[in-house]
């Protein structure tokens, strides 16, 4: 299950993710398994990016993180092993910077488990996942659409995902992400408002305004007098 790996690619397509989303000192939390740090290098504006793992504390707290350290958090199937998700969400973004990015995947309960739970592809996750659905056949089930709220004004949702390109929706039940190019999950971004932001309601605050020269380069339009 390289999950991270199998995400490469495509996110070396996305200009998002080579311009803003890895930009920057990020940290790569439950990354052992498969380290973001090993495609360093195809992203430009990536300087560094610790791997953090079970020897290095409980991921739900990081209580060894100080507040704002870090201009991306990244996290590639570990929010589903916490006891409290919630609260592992909240100290992620606790720990990125104001206009920084948290990017996280996590299993998609209908691609994934398919249907039985606790989970028989892998027997330590202690919660389903789906976008938003007014029910579920998991009683651990959480909407990513009532969870991202939580976490405050600084969240500015960005992207919501489900990961179905390579995903055969007509083979029998099996666990797909052992496949080459099987994806079973959802992939999130928020970005961390700044202060000034949150105080106008979410609205990006420019210094002055584009000059004429600018503005006609920008729009083909004379800027009038």
């Amino acid at each position: 299950m390289k999950e991270c790996s199998k995400s490469i690619n495509r996110r070396m397509s996305d200009p998002n993710f080579m311009n803003r989303y890895f930009a920057g000192d990020g940290i790569d939390i439950g990354g052992a398994p498969d380290p973001l740090f090993l495609y360093s290098e195809l992203f430009p504006r990536l300087r560094e990016v610790r791997t953090w793992d079970l020897g290095d504390g409980d991921a739900t707290f990081m209580e060894s993180v100080k507040d704002e350290t870090y201009d991306f958090v990244h996290s590639s199937h570990c929010l589903e092993h916490l006891l409290d998700p919630k609260k592992g969400l909240r100290n992620w973004f606790r720990i990125l910077k104001p206009g920084g990015y948290l990017v996280v995947i996590v299993p998609d309960e209908d691609l994934y488990e398919q249907g039985v739970f606790p989970s028989t592809f892998n027997a330590d996750h202690k919660w389903t996942f789906t976008i938003s659905k007014s029910e579920s056949w998991s009683d651990k089930s959480i909407n990513l659409f009532d969870l991202l709220p939580k976490l405050g004004k600084a969240a500015e949702v960005v992207k919501v995902e489900l990961l179905n390109q390579g995903y055969r929706y007509v083979l029998p039940r099996f666990d797909q992400t052992l496949t080459p190019i099987g994806e079973a999950g959802i992939e999130f971004v928020v970005r961390k408002r700044t202060s000034e932001e949150i105080a106008f309601c979410g609205l990006h605050k420019h210094p002055g305004e584009v000059d004429g020269l600018l503005f006609k380069l920008l729009t083909g339009i004379t800027k009038p007098t």
